[in-house]
């Protein structure tokens, strides 16, 4: 340390974070260290930017992309602004976890329809009427019996044309 100033390795290792991403937050003007050496191009932070740092992680883990937390660190930083920032990506972690319920109920839905199918038919195996009901079925004539009796002489006819 150098008057109480800790080098990007010092800062990126007690973070667990790489020295790559230190100069990408420097590169975007998220965390500029406050001090440079000329001699060795070291590069040194304070321990106010240690708590900046630790809140860009913080935002991070929370969803909140490089150019949000740029935006957002280098406004006016007031807390009516974070709260808003905040509770938009509530609304929208919020909205992706209701897309993400919605896919695991329409699964469910696949899997019950799955346990309750019957085993596949083997057309060869039904008679020209189990074939003609079923072709039935698949085409959607669900009518009176007479047009279902009907419908069935027709489709017992197409398939032994």
């Amino acid at each position: 340390m150098d008057d109480g100033l800790m080098r990007i390795g010092e800062i990126a290792a007690f973070f667990g974070v790489s020295v790559k991403a230190m100069r990408v937050y420097e590169r975007m003007g998220i965390l500029k260290p406050v001090k440079v050496d000329e001699k060795n191009n070291y590069r040194y932070y304070s321990a106010e930017q240690v708590t900046q740092l630790d809140a860009l992680l913080e935002l991070r883990e929370l969803g909140f992309s490089l150019t949000e937390i740029r935006d957002l660190l280098c406004a006016d930083g007031s807390k009516e602004r974070y709260m808003e920032l905040l509770a938009h990506k509530k609304a929208m972690w919020q909205d992706k976890a209701a897309h993400a319920q919605d896919r695991v109920n329409a699964v469910n839905e696949a899997i019950a329809r799955l346990e309750a199918s019957k085993p596949p038919v083997k057309l060869h195996e039904l008679t020209e009427d189990e074939r003609a009901e079923l072709l039935g079925k698949m085409v959607c004539v669900d009518q009176g019996l007479h047009e279902r009796i009907f419908a069935r002489s027709l489709l017992s006819e197409a398939l032994w044309l």
